[in-house]
């Protein structure tokens, strides 16, 4: 490997960890608002723009995530939510139209948020025994606050594309100068 080919790996990780220090920073700061944040809009962002490399930064978060708010059990879905959110994305076109990606990034965006309690709750049924009636219960209480979180979700989730192409426009001109 070349030592611009090191150096160019070594700001793809930088800005990697930058990208996952800004998940992290964005959900302490919207932690006054009950389930309404930027994650969900983040996760599809990087995934739009960096593909499989995305997983870098999302995982930054979680790790993160574990680090400042403890690595306890609640922690141990987060391995898996955002990788959903990830997987589902690697999924759609790559190159939708504008005015198709918007409100399919937007939809998508919003059922994450609106489905994170149907996604947590297998995890937190086999953590604390819960059977399935059990775990179904658990998944009717959250929904009022699923249903907060996909409406943030919906709102967020309409700055995917503005947001990607800005990133992508970043990388362009990051790529030239080295």
């Amino acid at each position: 490997m070349t030592r611009n080919e090191r150096l160019k790996r070594l700001g793809e990780l930088t800005v990697f960890a930058m990208l996952g220090v800004i998940m992290y920073i964005s959900k302490v700061f919207m932690e006054l608002l009950p389930n309404i944040h930027f994650l969900g809009m983040l996760t599809m962002v990087y995934t739009v723009v960096y593909r499989k490399k995305a997983l870098i930064p999302i995982y930054v978060y979680v790790f993160l995530n574990g680090l400042f708010c403890g690595f306890a059990l609640w922690w141990i879905p987060y391995l898996y939510i955002w990788a959903v959110l990830w997987g589902v994305t690697m999924l759609l076109p790559k190159n939708m139209k504008k005015r198709t990606a918007v409100p399919v990034y937007a939809i998508v965006c919003a059922l994450h948020g609106l489905l994170f309690g149907t996604l947590y709750a297998p995890a937190q049924a086999i953590m604390f025994g819960l059977n399935f009636k059990g775990m179904i219960t658990w998944i009717i209480a959250g929904l009022p606050y699923d249903a907060i979180h996909g409406a943030g979700n919906l709102a967020a989730g309409l700055l995917i594309v503005p947001l990607s192409e800005a990133l992508k426009s970043f990388q362009k001109k990051a790529l030239k100068s080295v």
